[in-house]
């Protein structure tokens, strides 16, 4: 049985998201900048990885294992390569660095891309490629983190659930294509919305501590790859772009030395412009969304859409109907306000 929502308006959202973090230890442009990618994903329907995250991202502050002041430094640059040290930077601030750095050095040399290691939990990666395509480029983002998926053929958590999404401006007016998807079955995150909004999950999501599939939320050890060897391989090799280049390596510090190195990110801008092209990017991703839609119906659908699109709709809709949050994941906001001092909006009452 599905749990009961409340409807809170978007801007109070974001108000007590921010505040929420602030009294957490981020400080106040962090805070924005992390309750602005939270509350983004809940605006498009992603639950899993929008505010329910937020008493986890004060607890890692209260840990040592963010740092809700850090600036991130240049490691190292070569021409169109940045690597970063986040030194513990909440995740949406890091990322935030990469893209601007990845966009700047993408108006420069036609391609832009940035790395940035210890770092935090970076949410809905399609959220920062959405910028990059709002700068009218190409985007892919990935994150890195340490082992929570089984690698296919292994019992027990191998890999990370290491996302990535793609992102292609298409014009004026128009949303643009965002792929934003886990190499998991399902994210992390999904689990989480799962159990508190008291639903079962499908057996094909999660194992339990003895490596059986489960349908309860609560008792997942680890999740299942996407397509069993094609999640964990993908996986595997977004490790290798994402932290062994970033000279940060997270699975093999865990498996072999049982050390956490935290969360790494990279961010890569293309600039159509250094391809020299005729017609503008933009134009021919809109001519081939046309396409797409244009596509015969199979049988029961009523729209082809795009990558991305749903959630554009779903966030339309929200901003104006205000937002549904699990009843368990607003009470549990509230009570970590009241904890807080931060004065709570009556939508959580």
């Amino acid at each position: 049985m599905t749990a009961e929502k409340k409807w809170i308006g978007k801007q109070a959202l974001m108000d007590f998201a921010t505040a929420l973090l602030v009294a957490g230890g981020f400080k106040p442009d962090y805070a924005r900048q992390s309750a602005d990618l939270l509350v983004w994903a809940n605006l498009r329907g992603a639950d899993s990885h929008g505010v329910l995250r937020i008493p986890r991202y004060i607890e890692m502050v209260e840990l040592g294992i963010v740092n809700g002041e850090a600036e991130p430094t240049v490691l190292h640059e070569f021409g169109a390569i940045c690597r970063l040290d986040g030194h513990g930077v909440p995740g949406a601030a890091g990322m935030t660095v990469a893209i601007d750095k990845a966009v700047e050095l993408a108006e420069r040399f036609g391609i832009g891309l940035c790395e940035i290691s210890r770092t935090s939990h970076a949410g809905a990666v399609g959220y920062f490629a959405e910028k990059i395509a709002h700068d009218g480029m190409i985007g892919i983002v990935m994150s890195a983190s340490k082992p929570l998926m089984v690698y296919h053929g292994a019992r027990g958590e191998g890999v990370s659930t290491n996302p990535i999404a793609i992102s292609a401006p298409a014009g004026d007016g128009r949303y643009p294509m965002i792929l934003d998807m886990s190499t998991a079955a399902v994210a992390l995150g999904k689990i989480m919305a799962a159990r508190d909004s008291g639903q079962s999950i499908p057996p094909e999501w999660g194992v339990d501590e003895q490596g059986v599939p489960t349908t309860d939320p609560s008792k997942v050890k680890a999740v299942l790859p996407m397509a069993g060897p094609k999640g964990s391989g993908l996986s595997l090799m977004i490790e290798v772009l994402v932290s062994i280049l970033g000279g940060n390596p997270l699975i093999s510090a865990a498996l072999t030395e049982k050390r956490d190195n935290g969360f790494n990110g990279l961010a890569i801008a293309i600039n159509p412009l250094g391809f020299g092209l005729s017609t503008p990017v933009s134009e021919e991703v809109a001519s081939l969304a046309g396409a797409i839609k244009a596509l015969p119906l199979a049988a029961g659908v009523e729209e082809v859409l795009l990558p991305g699109e749903r959630g554009f709709i779903t966030a339309e809709k929200r901003s104006v109907e205000g937002i549904p949050i699990a009843a368990l994941t607003a009470n549990r906001l509230a009570e970590e306000g009241r904890k807080r001092g931060v004065s709570v909006p009556p939508e959580f009452n």
